[in-house]
C-alpha cells in the first residue's frame, strides 16, 4: 500500500493522520506486505511532508507489516540526514523499515523508448496511454519554484542522484570514506537493517541506478502509466547482481478504487480527476472532493486532456473488474509485487476498498 495521507474536503490534517494510523492497522489485518508513505510538500490536500515521522507513527501502531517511504526525495535532503532518520527508525522497529529513494523533480534523462501518441494496449491487455508531456511546465510553476526555494539552502545544489544513492549505501554499510580518508559512521544508521528501494517513472536515471546497484525497483504506473513497461525493461537490462539481490525485483503501482459494483466504484472515485488536475496545474493537491462536488464541476477540453492518462488508467470497479486489470498490469510488467494506492472522500470507503481487494486477491491466488 502507498499512502499520501490525503485530506478529504471538509476535513483537516489531524484527521488525515489519524486515518492513516487506522488504515495501517487495517492493512496489517488484511494481509498487505508493506505500508509506504509518500513525500509531498506545499499541497493543501496531503499531509505526507515528512515520511520518517509518519513511518514512526505507523510502525508504532502496527506489529509486523513493513513500513517505509515511497519515496524520500533526495533533492531535499542530504544522504547523511536520510541515513540518520532511517537508522533511528530501524533502531526502534528493527527489521521492518523500507527506505525508498526518489529524485524529486530533477531534470529527466530522455527515455530510449517512446510511448504511442495514440495510446495502445499490450498483448497482456494493459492500457498504455499517450505520454504526458506537461511535467516540464509543472516544474516551472510558481508553487514548485517556491517549494524548491524553501526546501534548499540558498545557493545549494544537490549532487548527482547516482552519487547520493552511493553515499547512502556506503553510510548504511559503515564504509563511507571521504576524499581525505576520513570515515563517517552515523549512529544509529551504520549497519541498519533497512531494505533500500529505488522508485522511478521512466527508462531514465532511476531505473539505471537501481539496476546498476542491484537494488529493487518500484515503477510508478499510477504516476506515469505510459512509461511503466519501458521503465521496468530498462531496469532489468541494467541489473547487476549485488549483496541485496541476485535477480531483478520489481514492484509496480496502481491507483485503485473498489466498490460494490462498477457504478458505485465510479462514484467513489469521482473526485480523482479534479484532484489530479489540481496537481498537474501546479496549484498543489486539493482536499479530495466529495462525489457531489466532483459531479458539479465544469470541465474544459484542456482540463480533460490534462488528466486523461491518469483517469483512463485508474482501476475502478467491482473487485473482479479491478483484479482482472491488476492481473494485466502484473503480466505486462512481470511485477514481483503490486503497490496499491487508493483515495476516496470517505475514509470508510477507502478502508473497505483495500479490504475487499485483499480478500479477493488472496482467494484468487
Amino acid at each position: 500500500m502507498l499512502d499520501l495521507v490525503p485530506i478529504s474536503s471538509g476535513s483537516d490534517a489531524p484527521t488525515a493522520l489519524r486515518n492513516t494510523v487506522e488504515l495501517a492497522r487495517a492493512a496489517e489485518e488484511f494481509g498487505y506486505r508493506r505500508y509506504w508513505v509518500a513525500e509531498h510538500h506545499l499541497n493543501p490536500g496531503v499531509v505526507s511532508s515528512v515520511p520518517a515521522l509518519v513511518i514512526q507513527a505507523v510502525a508504532q501502531a502496527t506489529r509486523e507489516i513493513r513500513v517505509g517511504s515511497g519515496a524520500v526525495l533526495l533533492g531535499h535532503q542530504t544522504p547523511l540526514s536520510v541515513v540518520e532518520q532511517f537508522g533511528i527508525l530501524d533502531a526502534l522497529f528493527p527489521g521492518r523499515i523500507d527506505l525508498g529513494l526518489g529524485r524529486s523533480g530533477r531534470p529527466r534523462k530522455a527515455p530510449e523508448a517512446s510511448a504511442s501518441p495514440e495510446g495502445t494496449f499490450t498483448d497482456e491487455g494493459l492500457y498504455l496511454p499517450p505520454r504526458f508531456t506537461g511535467f516540464g511546465q509543472l516544474l516551472q510553476s510558481p508553487r514548485f519554484r517556491l517549494q524548491l526555494s524553501l526546501l534548499q539552502q540558498p545557493g545549494a545544489e544537490a549532487p548527482a542522484y547516482e552519487e547520493q544513492v552511493a553515499d547512502i549505501l556506503a553510510l548504511l554499510a559503515g564504509t563511507y570514506v571521504d576524499q581525505d580518508g576520513t570515515e563517517a559512521r552515523p549512529v544509529p544508521g551504520a549497519g541498519a537493517d533497512v531494505d533500500v528501494w529505488i522508485l522511478g517513472s521512466s527508462a531514465g536515471e532511476s531505473a539505471e541506478v537501481a539496476g546498476a546497484r542491484g537494488l529493487p525497483f518500484a515503477a510508478n504506473y499510477h504516476v506515469s502509466p505510459a512509461t511503466v513497461v519501458e521503465a521496468v525493461t530498462a531496469y532489468r537490462r541494467a541489473f547487476r547482481p549485488s549483496w541485496a539481490l541476485a535477480e531483478p525485483y520489481v514492484a509496480v503501482s496502481a491507483d485503485v478504487v473498489v466498490g460494490a459494483d462498477d457504478d458505485s466504484a465510479r462514484r467513489l472515485a469521482a473526485g480523482y480527476a479534479a484532484w489530479v488536475r489540481s496537481i498537474r496545474s501546479g496549484e498543489g493537491a486539493i482536499p479530495f472532493p466529495t462525489p457531489d462536488e466532483a459531479y458539479a464541476r465544469q470541465w474544459s477540453d484542456g482540463e480533460r486532456e490534462l488528466v486523461a492518462d491518469r483517469v483512463d488508467t485508474q482501476f475502478v470497479g467491482a473487485v473482479e473488474t479491478v483484479i482482472e486489470r491488476l492481473r494485466a498490469l502484473w503480466r505486462a510488467t512481470g511485477a514481483d509485487e503490486l503497490v496499491i494506492t487508493t483515495i476516496t472522500h470517505d475514509h470508510a470507503d477507502r478502508v473497505r476498498s483495500y479490504e475487499v481487494l485483499a480478500r479477493a486477491w488472496a482467494k484468487r491466488a
